[in-house]
């Protein structure tokens, strides 16, 4: 039996502009194919912060210059952005699994997350999107009942929730294409945040943290592995400080205490542990993996990446 490990890749993983995705995504893709030659049976997701970003100003602007188009909302860019990161990883994967005798499918599945819309992250969001506005702009933005946020010499920005996913919609496809040996990449960016209505999804003006939807994923699946690749090899206690150390092994009680002691960063490494944490709780019998995309072979020998337990 093939070991199931679901993949999150961070930004590193994909670059920040187009040309950078493009030329980011085949260093991915070998190592990617690198898993798949070591037995791993691949359920792949990915962050898309810059991506649904750069979509939301250029549908902005858009509408800025052609008073006839209208605005896409946060759920339509975040749609866009799945399909857009989803076809070049798929691609790029395809062709270098065919290029090293390889045939596997790759399949990118659109994928809708449900929320809560009583979360309380819409009441405070904390995702900052999208260009820099004038303090005009952004008065029209709070009339419109957005929230915005100001940078100090720069301008204002919009901020949306990143509300707990709830469900993933398209979660029996992802299996069922899962068991069927094929890669598959799914729940981009957090999945597409929607609110159920009736039988309807609406789309939610909000942004899925990518690490919640990762653990979320790995525990519907009944993964053997979460394995989250990021910009940093290892996770660190003290991390940035003259005592910085290593934290090459953790159970649950001890990244709780660390929790405790403020020692992850809340915009970075914290929601990996928490992702960690939540997959654990479900899969007692998986593991967790952090390591950088550079340091993804050797962390599969023992020699570098954070391990965690339960």
């Amino acid at each position: 039996m093939k070991k199931k490990v679901v993949v999150s890749l961070g930004h590193q993983a994909l670059g920040y502009t187009t040309l950078e995705q493009r030329d980011a995504v085949q260093i991915t893709s070998r190592a990617l194919a690198d898993l798949v030659e070591a037995g791993y049976q691949l359920t792949i997701t990915h962050s898309n912060g810059p991506q649904v970003s750069m979509i939301h100003k250029a549908m902005t602007e858009l509408r800025r210059v052609y008073i006839d188009y209208t605005p896409a909302p946060m759920c339509v860019c975040s749609a866009m952005s799945q399909g857009y990161v989803g076809y070049d990883i798929q691609n790029s994967l395809r062709a270098e699994l065919l290029g090293r005798g390889i045939s596997k499918t790759v399949s990118t599945i659109l994928t809708m997350v449900t929320v809560d819309p009583y979360d309380e992250a819409f009441y405070e969001p904390t995702k900052i999107i999208g260009r820099y506005m004038s303090k005009d702009d952004a008065e029209i933005e709070i009339k419109k009942g957005n929230y915005v946020v100001e940078e100090p010499g720069k301008g204002f920005r919009r901020v949306v929730a990143a509300p707990q996913p709830i469900d993933i919609v398209e979660i029996e496809a992802i299996r069922a294409l899962a068991d069927a040996g094929q890669v598959v990449i799914a729940c981009g960016g957090g999945g597409i945040p929607v609110i159920e209505q009736n039988h309807a999804l609406k789309g939610a003006s909000a942004v899925i943290e990518k690490d919640a939807i990762a653990g979320k994923l790995a525990a519907d699946l009944k993964a053997d592995q979460l394995m989250i690749l990021t910009s940093v090899p290892c996770v660190y206690k003290n991390f940035g400080t003259n005592l910085q150390e290593e934290l090459r092994s953790l159970t649950i009680a001890e990244a709780i205490g660390h929790i405790k002691g403020h020692q992850f960063g809340d915009g970075n490494m914290l929601p990996k542990i928490e992702a960690a944490i939540a997959y654990l709780n479900v899969c007692p019998q998986g593991s967790v993996l952090i390591t950088s995309l550079a340091n993804v072979k050797d962390a599969l020998k023992g020699k570098a990446g954070t391990v965690i337990l339960p």
